[in-house]
């Protein structure tokens, strides 16, 4: 265990950050231990995974813990199916890389997703018209209530838009140690959201879908090593359909995307972009200049200054379209030891 451990590096926002205690679980024992040790000392526990994905305060009290179990295994099923075991501490894109080099499908459209695939079920990542939801299996963690492994089921795991039971009913209890995911061999591309299927060369390739994801996300999106970020800011708000007909009347270019529920996602980006923000800097944040729904951090800023300039977009926002919007990344509480 480490105490007083630098976090600045160790989230892609490159806030100042420092860890009232740090343990590094290279094993599941290890995970065990580690929740043991705060469960004897009733200290907090924070899961720190790539750091991709997280609002860290300047110190986070109690345990901060990060699983780095990062085994990647692959087992053939019935019908062309095919079971991956990734361990939580495995780099996200790098497994999207390696099915696609398998000529397996399933997460192809998930490519260049920062961050490490233990938090993939906790956000429900998603991109280009697919979710983890659509290809999990299962889930195995330690519970931190009394320290077990456990599995959950897909079904257990209460996934939604962006959301699932570790942000709920289980946020803050357990630790995830390993996902099942079930892929196929056989071509299923999924083509059909923005401009995606105008951009890959050979629709039966995943590796073609793959390479395309890729393009399309370096064009928008800036590098976290160069330009600190957090990746989407903001979720892409869900509205009820005659909300959305209403705004379509006013912005017919509007995009919209009509969901199984009856309702309407929006572009929270298009948003953004429409109210005049894209490119906006006050002091050390300001609003990327080619993607509105991405903030970026010039350096020497706070999280107190982070949270103060989204507020003044989703004020804008609201004001000008009256939709909310809210915020994507898992802000971590200053937990008290």
């Amino acid at each position: 265990m480490q105490v007083d451990h630098d976090l600045s590096h160790a989230n892609t926002l490159a806030l100042p950050s420092r860890a009232e205690r740090f343990w590094l679980a290279r094993c599941e024992s290890d995970v065990v231990r580690g929740v043991e040790l705060a469960n004897r000392h009733d200290w907090g526990i924070t899961v720190l995974g790539g750091g991709s994905n997280v609002l860290l305060p300047p110190l986070v009290g109690g345990l901060t813990l990060r699983a780095d179990l990062a085994e990647v295994s692959f087992a053939t099923g019935e019908e062309g199916a095919v079971h991956v075991e990734v361990g939580a501490g495995a780099d996200w894109h790098a497994l999207v890389r390696r099915c696609v080099e398998r000529e397996l499908w399933g997460i192809e459209n998930l490519a260049l997703i920062p961050g490490l695939a233990g938090a993939a079920p906790i956000q429900n990542i998603g991109a280009y018209g697919v979710e983890i939801a659509d290809v999990l299996d299962w889930v195995e963690l330690v519970d931190r209530r009394d320290g077990r492994p456990r599995r959950l089921s897909r079904e257990a795991c209460g996934l939604g838009y962006r959301d699932s039971v570790f942000k709920r009913e289980l946020a803050n209890q357990v630790v995830i140690t390993r996902l099942g995911l079930i892929l196929s061999t056989r071509p299923s591309p999924r083509l059909d959201y923005g401009a995606l299927g105008e951009r890959v060369s050979d629709p039966s390739s995943a590796q073609a879908i793959f390479e395309a994801v890729c393009a399309i996300r370096r064009e928008k999106l800036p590098d976290p090593v160069v330009t600190p970020n957090a990746g989407s800011f903001f979720k892409n708000p869900l509205v009820s359909r005659a909300r959305a007909d209403g705004l379509l009347s006013e912005a017919p270019t509007m995009p919209h995307y009509p969901q199984p529920d009856g309702r309407v996602k929006l572009a929270a980006g298009w948003l953004i972009d429409q109210c005049g923000l894209r490119g906006l800097r006050k002091g050390a944040f300001g609003v990327h200049d080619r993607q509105a729904l991405v903030l970026v951090h010039f350096g020497g800023g706070t999280l107190a200054e982070l949270l103060s300039f989204s507020e003044e977009i989703v004020d804008t926002v609201h004001a000008t379209f009256g939709v909310v919007l809210e915020r994507e990344p898992r802000s971590i509480q200053t937990a008290v030891a």
